[in-house]
């Protein structure tokens, strides 16, 4: 298979940028990603909280791969940036879903080692396996530049003794890179320190911020490469929509709307 020389170009634009600190403030729609562009991201990551919520359902592998993916091909049409893929643990089929990820254009992956939201995960070697065949199917889709983000749940579930996860942690990160894994994200983790020993492995380190936490240049500082928010840009935008609604139906008033982007300028951001 062959993939056209804008999708490899956006690929290789992906993995430029990582060289860098990458900045990605989550998107799970056309709209919310032509804003966070139009705000100055020079990527776009979704998030698998947000689609599923944007359709109704709950995070955690409960929207199917279709609506994952349709979610993001309407994100790759409507952006002129590289676009990278939640595809949570990869669903029932990893090379399907990875071809299916390339087909629609996007040029990158976030592919976990949890098999269910807060549950076991798969032992290293498993998810070693896992991301060879993703690694594989891109290949054979046409676009081995494709990035691997190898996302572990170890510290944001808990998951063994808290006195031996950052060894886990780093066991991964050496057997996901042998896999072909571009970088390694620990969601649950932003103690700076633990941050600073796993970036001294072989993979970049992608850490989710948030309210609270470490800022960019602290994560920077650390030797992050990739910050992330996960579902808290679709959170906040939620958030923004029910304080509307409570004043509106409560006093009857419109003040929570005001400095909101203007219609022209939201209109704007589309070509038809």
């Amino acid at each position: 298979m062959t993939v056209d020389a804008k999708t490899t170009e956006r690929a290789l634009r992906l993995r430029e940028l990582g060289e860098s600190v990458l900045v990605l403030p989550n998107a799970w729609d056309a709209g919310s990603a032509a804003v966070i562009v139009a705000a100055g991201a020079s990527a776009i990551a979704t998030t698998s909280g947000g689609v599923a919520w944007s359709i109704g359902r709950r995070d955690g592998q409960h929207a199917t791969r279709a609506e994952m993916l349709e979610a993001a091909a309407r994100i790759v049409a409507a952006v002129d940036v590289p676009v990278s893929v939640d595809v949570e643990g990869g669903y029932e089929d990893v090379g399907a879903t990875v071809r299916a990820v390339v087909a629609v254009g996007a040029v990158g992956i976030n592919l976990e080692d949890s098999k269910a939201p807060g549950g076991a995960l798969y032992t290293a070697e498993e998810q070693a396996g896992r991301i060879r065949e993703a690694r594989e199917a891109a290949a054979a889709a046409g676009l081995p530049e494709l990035v691997v983000n190898a996302r572990t749940d170890v510290f944001l579930f808990g998951v063994g003794e808290e006195s031996g996860r950052l060894a886990d942690v780093l066991a991964r990160a050496e057997a996901y890179a042998a896999a072909g894994a571009d970088g390694i994200f620990v969601p649950g983790l932003l103690d700076l320190e633990a941050l600073a020993e796993i970036a001294k492995g072989p993979l970049p380190v992608n850490a989710m911020a948030g309210p609270g936490g470490p800022s960019v240049a602290e994560l920077a500082g650390a030797g992050v490469r990739r910050v992330s928010v996960g579902t808290s840009v679709a959170q906040a935008a939620y958030s923004a929509a029910r304080a509307v609604a409570e004043e509106l139906l409560g006093e009857g008033t419109y003040g929570s709307l005001g400095g909101s982007l203007d219609y022209g300028t939201l209109n704007g951001l589309f070509a038809k």
